[in-house]
């Protein structure tokens, strides 16, 4: 089973639970229309990894997302996220009408930094930064999120349990693209202005 790192522990997530078109600017730029409610998917444990590669076959798309540990039922930990997606096969799969799996819960597609612990309080003063060799092509915060932290855990809990040691992505704002091997990838996380989370994959 695969790991995250929680607090100097490898913890192990049954499931990561993604939250899709949370972020206005985000659909726009996909051309999607705004949800009229909240739009769930799941990546396996499977799909956990701790190293970010490309995909000989098919170009992938990054999005990078702020993601919560869930420990009894609440945010416990904060990480970044990045969530690959084969972005031409999920336009096929929609346009048929079919689930998304293939495109978006594949081994590796879930990449995730070392998670820090977090106080309920400062969980609306997230912020997230994505920087793609050395230039800032993602930003956003919760203030931005068409559904909110809490009202997202609501939401998932009342169609499916989040067991100890789950994660939550909650969307991704403007700035996805595509990505290239050896591409320098530095995913933060901010309460107010103070840094928590700095990660950096070298792409594979």
């Amino acid at each position: 089973m695969k790991t995250i790192h929680f607090n100097g522990e490898d913890i192990v997530p049954s499931k990561v639970v993604c939250v899709g078109r949370n972020y206005v600017e985000h659909i726009y730029e996909l051309h999607n229309e705004l949800p009229t409610s909240m739009v769930l998917f799941m990546k396996p444990n499977s799909a956990i990894t701790h190293t970010l590669t490309t995909q000989s076959q098919t170009t992938l798309h990054y999005e990078g997302e702020i993601s919560f540990l869930i420990r009894n039922k609440t945010i416990c930990g904060v990480g970044f996220g990045l969530d690959l997606t084969n972005r031409t096969l999920q336009s096929e799969l929609k346009a048929k009408g079919l689930p998304w799996e293939r495109a978006k819960a594949f081994n590796g597609a879930a990449v995730m930094s070392t998670f820090v612990g977090i106080e309920p309080s400062d969980v609306h003063k997230l912020a997230m930064q994505l920087w793609i060799n050395d230039v800032l092509v993602q930003e956003g915060n919760s203030d931005l999120m068409i559904y909110k932290p809490l009202a997202i855990l609501e939401e998932i809990e009342s169609f499916c349990t989040l067991e100890d040691n789950d994660i939550v992505m909650t969307g991704t704002p403007k700035g996805v693209g595509t990505f290239h091997s050896n591409d320098k990838f530095i995913g933060k996380i901010f309460i107010g202005s103070e840094e928590i989370v700095s990660q950096e994959w070298i792409v594979q």
